[in-house]
Parts: structure tokens; sequence; C-alpha cells
């Protein structure tokens, strides 16, 4: 009998109450090339090993028994990429879907793929199909795996089926607010990121989460991806658990008259 990993404490892991934790991180994986670079081999040995950290990181998050967490794995723009390399990569989500499916299935995790389908190999979409299709009914943590992913694609998507559904009498336009278009992104039923963590130094979000992202804490590390472990992101966690998140509004325990 397959048994699943115990879920972790985070009183104990982190020194943080469960409703401290992030409901939902984001991460964009950087580093890949240049972690590999800095050691003299091909590009592809980084986007190997930074498959191999993938499943430590899934894992720690389904232990933490967080809602969700989305992994920016290949942008709409990595098409550009020399053909040789990105061959490579569609062969490694392949042999990846096929690898992980036991341990998504015994995490009780729930794939989700968020990006344009067309241009993807079917050999890709078949093996993101089953996956999908297998862990469909998990009940726990959400990874949206985002591959052929652009923000803009996603919100011009968005509003293709809104217009959509009001030509066919399906929406009155009056009744367009935030969660109608929440609903009609490639994240529906998925709580907004609460953290968006980048790796490797950047200092953008890359066409990421646009509309989602709006009031998710940012942390940035130099840590190239293959060397961000669990350890790693508890530190991040610690960080937004750290902040002080008002949303724009100030804090009630300040004196009448002045603003935090």
């Amino acid at each position: 009998m397959i048994m699943r990993e115990p879920p972790i404490d985070p009183q104990d892991e982190l020194g943080l109450r469960p409703d401290q934790l992030p409901r939902h991180i984001a991460i964009i994986m950087d580093g890949n090339g240049r972690w590999a670079n800095l050691r003299n081999r091909p590009r592809i040995h980084g986007h190997i090993e930074g498959a191999a950290n993938v499943r430590e990181i899934i894992t720690h998050c389904a232990r933490l028994k967080l809602d969700a967490l989305t992994l920016y794995s290949f942008s709409a723009e990595n098409w550009k990429r020399p053909r040789r390399e990105v061959d490579a990569l569609m062969n490694l989500y392949v042999e990846y879907l096929i690898k992980e499916r036991e341990e998504i299935m015994d995490n009780d995790v729930r794939l989700i793929q968020i990006g344009r389908r067309d241009r993807l190999p079917e050999a890709v979409l078949r093996e993101l199909d089953v996956t999908q299709n297998m862990s469909r009914n998990n009940r726990g943590l959400k990874l949206c795996l985002a591959i052929n992913y652009g923000s803009r694609d996603e919100i011009v998507d968005a509003v293709r089926a809104i217009v959509a559904d009001a030509q066919a009498g399906r929406l009155d336009p009056a009744e367009i607010d935030e969660a109608c278009i929440s609903s009609h992104l490639y994240t529906a039923g998925v709580p907004d990121p609460d953290l968006l963590v980048r790796t490797a130094g950047e200092m953008r979000v890359s066409n990421f989460l646009l509309w989602q992202i709006s009031y998710a804490e940012l942390y940035v590390t130099d840590v190239l991806w293959p060397d961000f472990g669990k350890d790693e992101l508890n530190d991040a966690i610690r960080a937004y658990a750290a902040r002080d998140r008002r949303f724009g509004g100030v804090k009630t325990d300040v004196p009448s008259g002045e603003q935090a």
C-alpha cells in the first residue's frame, strides 16, 4: 500500500501558526541556465537539475497543507530559445509527468496545467491530460503548472470568453466584475497567490499572473532554482509571515490621526 507523506506541523518546521502561512505560493523558477554555466555544463543539465528540484518543493508544500502552488515552467516567450533546448525541455516534461504520477497521487496533489495548449507537442499534451485526469479528484495541494503560459495571453483569452458569453446571452455585460474576470482565467477556482517567489535575483515578474498577484507579497532571492530547496522556501515563508499586509488600509492599533 502506498503511504502518503505525513503533514508537517508549521509550528515545529517554521515556528509559525497555520494561519500565518500563505494559502498559495507562486514561483518563477529562474536560474537553470546560469547554474549550468557556472559548472561549465550545457544548459540542459541545469534544466534537468531544476526538474529534479521540483519534487522537493511540491512535496514540502503538500505536507504544509497549502492550498495551491503555481510553478512558472515555460513561458510563451520561451519558444524563442534555440530549438534544441526547447525540444529537450519538452522531452523533460514528458519524462517528468510519467515519472512523478505516483508521487502526485501519493501526496493527494491535483495537477492543473495553465497556459495555451497550442504549440505544445502531442506527447506533452497526452501526458498532461493523463496526469490531470488521474489527479482530478485529489483534495490536497492544487499544483498549477504554467507551460506555454503568458499572463497577457490569459487575459486576452478571458476577455474573448466573456465577450462570447455576452453575445450568446449567457452574461449581462452590466454584471461583469472582478469575480467574473477571475472566473474566466486559467486559474479559476484557485485562490490568488499570497506570495510570489522569484529565484536567481531578477527584479521583474515576466508576464506571470499579472491579474492574480495584485496583492501578493514579493520575495526575490539570488539562489538559483536548482539550489532552491525546502530550507530556502521556508525562509521565504517566514519573510512573508513577517510582512504587515494591510491591502491599502491602515493598522488599527496606532493612535488616532496617525497612519501606519
